[in-house]
């Protein structure tokens, strides 16, 4: 079992959820009611799904591919260490990974 750390936009409200080897940190966001909307379901054509993981952490995750990094620079808040949540496969190395939902979402679709 995989445990991930969801902290809120207030940076105060903190909701912890375990995840399997395989799930992506979008689906373990969503099935643990966090605010991660996801429109494109993991297609990267939205930033719906963008978290900033904790600086501890991000060295930890696979380099983001070029595409992801492309819609990071639409996404609203974007930091150093922000990261598409439908990308973010996860695995027993990242067990006690820790990641904050911004405060604001933009909907690259439009919808």
């Amino acid at each position: 079992m995989i445990r991930v750390r969801f902290i809120a936009a207030d940076g105060e409200t903190v909701r912890e959820a375990e995840a399997q080897p395989g799930d992506t940190l979008l689906h373990v966001a969503q099935c643990a009611d966090q605010p991660l909307e996801g429109t494109c379901e993991g297609q990267m054509a939205c930033s719906t799904c963008h978290v900033i993981v904790d600086a501890d952490w991000f060295p930890r995750l696979p380099r983001a591919a070029e595409e992801e990094e492309d819609m990071l620079d639409l996404a609203a808040g974007a930091r150093r260490t922000s990261r598409l949540a439908c990308q973010i496969i996860l695995t027993e190395a990242l067990d006690g990974l820790s990641v904050r939902i911004p405060g604001e979402v933009r909907n690259m679709q439009g919808r």
